[in-house]
């Protein structure tokens, strides 16, 4: 208890570091062990249709919390988060175009927004790591590739599209140990959805991530695809809500919690 306390007071230290302007980077590596989240925001019109596109897509999706419309409060993930302004950097979409990068939401905030709290694959990977696995994009200080699959998100309202995957290599052995150790995690993309051949899901090239650095293989390793929850940012350029704010990829809410409290029991 007295560990979570300790990393939860490094976690508020963070958000208000951000909040004042003193820190708009990547939130990778940071306050190592708690639980870093996605986030989505929407007019509260088209957050019924969202919510249930996050349950029929939970590994892509998974929805951990959301506010209260027009709060900018998330209680259950820490002490006086504010959504607004806790996260480095936010993506600002309207009629699905990405048109702004912001570090603060103060002046965009809407009183119908609501905002949508999603797992992230960074607790899995402090799960791999504190289980002596290697990986390879944080050995290089680069970011996880990620790739565009023919693998359709299931649909709900004006939210659909294809899925979105990471992608992290290992020797066979430690492949095996990654995939029982992150279907544990199921609030936070759970197992790979798919290991081996890339043109099984649709990729053409593993060489050339939709986004993130060329991967590194080293022979006879096999790469790991987990759904990635940069899926519904692809989702919303195709719905064109008249506005929506991500956060920038990498740049997380660091919540309260730790990602100990997300693992189902071996």
């Amino acid at each position: 208890m007295d560990a979570r306390v300790d990393t939860a007071s490094q976690a508020a230290e963070l958000r208000a570091a951000i909040r004042a302007g003193r820190h708009d980077g990547r939130t990778t590596g940071l306050v190592p062990g708690m639980v870093q989240a996605n986030l989505v925001i929407l007019p509260a019109a088209w957050a019924d249709d969202f919510r249930t596109f996050c349950h029929r897509n939970h590994q892509a999706c998974p929805l951990i919390d959301e506010t209260a419309p027009g709060t900018r409060s998330l209680p259950r993930l820490g002490v006086d988060i504010d959504v607004a302004t806790d996260l480095p950097r936010y993506n600002v979409f309207r009629d699905g175009v990405l048109v702004e990068e912001a570090t603060d939401l103060t002046s965009l905030w809407q009183e119908d927004f609501i905002a949508f709290a999603l797992g992230c694959s960074y607790s899995f990977e402090g799960a791999l790591l504190e289980a002596g696995l290697r990986l390879r994009h944080q050995d290089l200080g680069v970011k996880v590739p990620l790739y565009v699959t023919d693998m359709a998100t299931a649909p709900a309202g004006p939210f659909e599209g294809p899925l979105i995957v990471s992608m992290r290599p290992f020797p066979p052995a430690d492949a095996i140990q990654a995939i029982a150790i992150t279907s544990r995690y199921d609030q936070v993309h759970g197992a790979p959805l798919h290991f081996g051949d890339p043109a099984a899901i649709g990729i053409a090239d593993i060489d050339a991530p939709w986004s993130g650095a060329p991967p590194v293989l080293h022979p006879g390793e096999v790469p790991l695809f987990w759904a990635c929850g940069v899926t519904p940012q692809l989702v919303l350029e195709r719905a064109r809500p008249p506005i929506a704010i991500t956060h920038k990829p990498g740049h997380m809410l660091v919540t309260d919690l730790l990602n100990a409290e997300f693992a189902r029991a071996a």
